[in-house]
């Protein structure tokens, strides 16, 4: 909950929860105390049921179906004996809608490595 430590005709110092302290000018405004329903989306949904009615009122996103899983008329990437995309991921920028599945008009591919991968592990950690 923010303190006021500070307070004139022009500036105010206000003490955060974090403990960082704040100059503001006197004539701000603010709404105390947290928000309604903050942490609903950190319960875990346990069951495809909750997901479907979720999502039923959404859009139609749900299930998500793998192109890998579908038979060969639905997506590029079905088909096969074994669930394997069967050619190169990468699709060039131009392809025409319906080809343009994957890793469309990739700089690179595969891992990270060297320097790359440092700076993608540091991003992940911030």
């Amino acid at each position: 909950m923010p303190v006021v430590e500070f307070f004139s005709i022009f500036a105010s110092l206000i003490k955060l929860p974090s403990g960082s302290k704040k100059i503001v000018p006197s004539g701000c405004r603010g709404m105390i105390g947290q928000v309604a329903g903050g942490g609903r989306t950190e319960k875990p949904m346990l069951k495809a049921g909750n997901a479907y009615h979720k999502f039923r009122v959404k859009r139609n996103c749900w299930p998500k179906v793998r192109g890998v899983a579908m038979n060969p008329v639905e997506h590029p990437h079905g088909g096969g004996n074994h669930q394997h995309i069967g050619h190169a991921s990468t699709v060039r920028r131009d392809a025409p809608p319906g080809q343009k599945v994957g890793l469309i008009a990739a700089r690179r591919t595969g891992r990270l490595r060297g320097q790359a991968a440092a700076s993608a592990a540091k991003a992940d950690k911030v």
